[in-house]
């Protein structure tokens, strides 16, 4: 029997929340809050990417009220089961990365397991449950942080850098699923980013998630379809967009007095008066009409978002209809984008190709579309990046269906569906069953209409 759950994931970086808890966090809280009691999910998952801050030393007590106003509100009272993942042991700097994955599960929903991964066998999710501290012991996560042996030339720079993985495995009655929350570098000069494209910092981004993803497909788990969701960094081609904004332009260069090194370009056009349309330094973009450049309306700019299409033959994305999530202001206001970085799409929701076939592709009976991808807060202050959701039916098997035969005779496991899409929002499937004789190899057989 199929049954569809309404799923929830959402992506949030919520460093700057707890740099101004008495305002941002409410805020954030509320809008956050906002969206489970409209969407109504059975399942939500919460990926945080510096959870505490820059200033995490001292922002434990922020994080702690963060989650005791979770658990407490009156949108998440009927999710009796909670599983919380707080990675906040900085003093190990070889396994810090400041990622939080946090979990809620429907108390109409039954049937849920969780994956230990140092036990090897799927747990009931039962009670609410939060790991905070050091968590290195907790074996229904897997957590990795990138090392100088996975992204050598940025890591020997920035030493201090958190930058992971944390991995759960789910399962719904007989499907199961990964949630993978990632936090990957950043842009750290405008200068070294618009050098060329792809950008050295494009390259370690690549490579880390290379890295996660090959990692997924050799070890030794069961392959399962997966969610990877977090802080990618991906930025636009910076070289590309500063060349088509610049076009008509005279670049003009300042040196420092001393050293001689360029520390900021004027972009200025040509003829009367001079005006200078883009300031570049190595933390400032100052752009003119930037808010309308950077507008969801705006679809050009997705040319130079190319930094997924490396991995396109992996993971799939939605159709993004929302202007990018980084970096806004962190005033009351926060619909404008501060003058630091160009504006770029760093928070994102990717699937397996696998996990197209356990998404609801069509209406049904909640009235809902089949699934929504797009900011929360756009219009508030959410701190400078805004979350990302997306919201879906999830396809999961239950019932006895599917149970495993005994005494010798074949069991039949949940169908698995291999998914071709001729385009993001059209895909077309084929279905395949596994069957299974104890003691013998498993065969798989293309569902037909026979």
């Amino acid at each position: 029997m199929e049954e569809l759950v309404p799923f929830l994931l959402v992506s949030a970086n919520v460093g700057s929340i707890f740099e101004d808890p008495e305002n941002l966090l409410e805020i954030w809280l509320k809008e956050f809050l906002m969206v489970i009691k409209r969407l109504e999910p059975k399942f939500l998952a919460l990926h945080c990417q510096e959870v505490g801050g820059k200033d995490y030393k001292d922002s434990s007590k922020n994080v702690q009220e963060f989650i005791r106003a979770l658990m407490m509100s009156e949108e998440l009272s009927s999710f009796g089961k909670m599983k919380v993942y707080l990675d906040e042991d900085f003093n190990c700097r070889e396994k810090f990365t400041a990622l939080g994955s946090l979990y809620f599960v429907h108390n109409s929903l039954k049937d849920v397991q969780i994956w230990d991964f140092r036990d090897h066998k799927y747990v009931p999710v039962v009670g609410k449950e939060i790991y905070n501290g050091n968590i290195e012991h907790i074996g229904t996560k897997e957590k990795v942080k990138f090392t100088a042996e996975i992204v050598p030339e940025f890591l020997l720079q920035c030493k201090w850098s958190r930058k992971g993985f944390m991995r759960t495995r789910w399962r719904i009655g007989y499907t199961a699923f990964d949630l993978v929350n990632i936090h990957l570098f950043h842009d750290e000069s405008n200068f070294v980013a618009m050098e060329e494209c792809p950008s050295k910092y494009s390259k370690t981004r690549q490579s880390a998630l290379g890295y996660a993803l090959h990692r997924f497909s050799v070890d030794s788990l069961e392959k399962v379809p997966f969610f990877i969701f977090g802080d990618f960094n991906f930025r636009l081609d910076t070289k590309g967009i500063v060349q088509k904004l610049t076009k008509k332009t005279v670049p003009v260069y300042i040196k420092s007095a001393k050293n001689g090194e360029i520390e900021k370009i004027l972009y200025k056009e040509t003829g009367e008066g001079e005006k200078v349309v883009l300031t570049l330094e190595r933390k400032v973009f100052d752009l003119n009409e930037q808010e309308e450049t950077f507008s969801a309306k705006e679809k050009w700019l997705q040319e130079y978002d190319r930094e997924p299409k490396v991995f396109e033959e992996q993971l799939f994305e939605f159709d993004i209809s929302f202007p990018p999530s980084y970096p806004f202001t962190e005033d009351l206001c926060g619909k404008t984008y501060m003058k630091t970085r160009c504006p770029s799409w760093c928070d994102r929701i990717f699937l397996s190709r696998s996990a197209l076939s356990l998404v609801h592709m069509s209406s049904h009976s909640t009235g809902y579309s089949p699934f929504f991808y797009q900011l929360i807060g756009e219009d508030v202050a959410m701190g400078d990046h805004k979350p990302v959701m997306l919201f879906c039916s999830l396809r999961c098997c239950t019932g006895t269906s599917h149970r495993e035969m005994q005494s010798g005779r074949e069991m039949i496991l949940p169908r698995i569906s291999v998914t071709f899409p001729a385009s993001k929002m059209s895909p077309s499937s084929s279905r395949f069953i596994h069957v299974k004789r104890p003691g013998s190899p498993t065969r798989i057989f293309r569902e037909t209409t026979v």
